[in-house]
């Protein structure tokens, strides 16, 4: 019986260990990518407790909006972290007109500019605007020379899924090449 029983933990290690190991041989193999620059790399606005848009939300005023929490800065800070250690070279970061994008832009990368085609897109009135927004990120993909550095956008989850087919959550980073082909995801929670 105890011979079985060593047998089951030792496959149970190795499982975990080779599961581990792999997950991390992927995201290093992702950030390969990033670093040979030319990626879009989409981000996640990260931990802003709640869901869509609250009642009598205004775009240029924060206080109508959700916001990130303390865990959400945290998590801003250690993405801004995630790329200098990875050695991530950055053309420009753009972020969508939301508290939530700009703030998780600010604390991952200090400066960054305002694309109103990374707004939100999941709840009226805002979704009347999905195919516009669209086409204006493929106008200005089209047209960003990467010249060895990545683009960042900072945006919403309906945005990354409309453009890629990817779901992130919350602070999740998405790499894809120019034409939005999804290379790859690292979380970040």
């Amino acid at each position: 019986m105890r011979k079985v029983s060593l047998v089951l933990n030792f496959s149970l290690f190795s499982f975990i260990f080779f599961t581990n190991f792999t997950a991390v041989l992927s995201a290093e193999s992702i950030w390969d990518e990033a670093r040979k620059g030319n990626k879009v790399i989409l981000i996640r606005h990260s931990l802003a407790p709640g869901s869509g848009d609250p009642a009598g939300f205004k775009v240029g005023n924060c206080k109508t909006q959700r916001n990130l929490n303390k865990a959400g800065i945290e998590q801003s800070k250690k993405i801004g972290k995630i790329f200098k250690d990875n050695k991530i070279s950055i053309d420009i970061v753009l972020s969508s007109e939301w508290c939530r994008c700009k703030d998780t832009a600010y604390y991952a990368f200090g400066e960054f500019k305002e694309f109103s085609a990374l707004n939100s897109i999941f709840s009226s009135p805002y979704n009347k605007n999905e195919s516009r927004q669209i086409k204006e990120i493929e106008k200005y993909l089209m047209n960003w020379k990467g010249e060895g550095k990545n683009l960042i956008l900072v945006t919403h989850y309906s945005v990354i899924t409309a453009i890629t087919n990817a779901v992130p959550s919350s602070g999740e980073i998405v790499i894809s090449d120019k034409n939005l082909n999804v290379i790859g995801t690292i979380k970040t929670n």
